[in-house]
């Protein structure tokens, strides 16, 4: 008698047991319901949250103006997942693909999806973070895209089955985790010689990698910081306390949020007076 799981000949979808996420996923997209999005009157509309993917764009934009970039003002509407927001026909067309964050420039006139994608927009538009020829521009893409294809392993892999997952199971907590600490190994090792991802310059690259792997060694994401002994990481932390330090990195992810202590909610962003206040609030 035997436990394992024999593949049918063809795949069809039965009623799951997955856990708090499982009756969201349908192996089918596009819009399931009518509803527009908000509007709002600044240059840029985002809908987000503020899970590690969100907060990568809003900590862009928080740093851009930061920098006195006007033109980078934006409204941001909170896309709550768990009430399937993500699939109203509004969503659907700025994302296809039903997954947060979305943004729409209205000046550009253009939607833009994938996380990576919105950060390289804002950066080549606005002509910062990332340099614009050359060696040191490819340092930054080779680590934007060493993220892109990485997180998901973290996040759909040890995330999902170490912290979410109805049940848990030895073999895959075990598999990602060994992918989660190569990938931490990977990122200590960079950085022992070099302050930011990419060299000297911080750029996109860290903001696209400290939502996920900053969180994670500072003990912010899927409680999981005693179990991976991100501790032994000791140039990764070093970096994440580094970046958790800046004013628009406080400011950023908090964007989108409607959990925990009151100065870390601003669940809607139309203005800075929007993050101010709730700051202000902070003991």
């Amino acid at each position: 008698m035997t436990n394992e799981f024999i593949p049918p000949n063809i795949w069809t979808m039965e009623d799951e047991n997955g856990g708090k996420w499982g009756s969201i996923n349908r192996p089918d997209s596009g819009a399931r319901f009518q509803r527009e999005l908000p509007v709002g009157k600044q240059p840029l509309q985002l809908h987000s949250l503020a899970t590690p993917n969100g907060q990568k764009v809003t900590i862009m934009l928080e740093e851009l103006l930061a920098l006195g970039v006007k033109e980078a003002e934006y409204d941001a509407y909170m896309i709550k997942i768990g009430d399937s927001d993500q699939f109203s026909s509004g969503f659907v067309e700025i994302n296809p693909n039903s997954k947060i964050p979305a943004l729409y420039d209205t000046d550009a006139q253009v939607n833009v999806f994938e996380s990576g994608s919105i950060l390289l927009h804002l950066a080549e538009k606005f002509g910062h973070f990332l340099p614009a020829t050359g060696a040191k521009r490819t340092q930054v893409m080779n680590w934007l895209f060493w993220l892109q294809g990485s997180a998901p392993y973290l996040g759909g892999g040890f995330g999902h089955f170490y912290a979410y997952a109805p049940e848990k199971f030895q073999y895959p907590i075990n598999r990602f985790s060994m992918e989660a600490k190569r990938q931490l190994d990977v990122l200590d090792k960079q950085l022992a010689n070099n302050t930011y991802l990419a060299g000297d310059e911080y750029s996109i690259a860290d903001m696209a990698t400290w939502p996920w792997y900053g969180n994670l060694v500072l003990g912010n994401l899927y409680d999981a910081a005693t179990f991976l002994d991100v501790n032994s990481y000791q140039h990764v932390v070093r970096w994440a306390k580094l970046i958790e330090q800046r004013q628009a990195v406080k400011r950023g992810i908090v964007v989108n949020r409607a959990w925990g202590e009151k100065w870390e909610q601003v669940p809607e962003r139309h203005c800075a007076a929007d993050i101010d206040k709730v700051l202000s609030l902070k003991p």
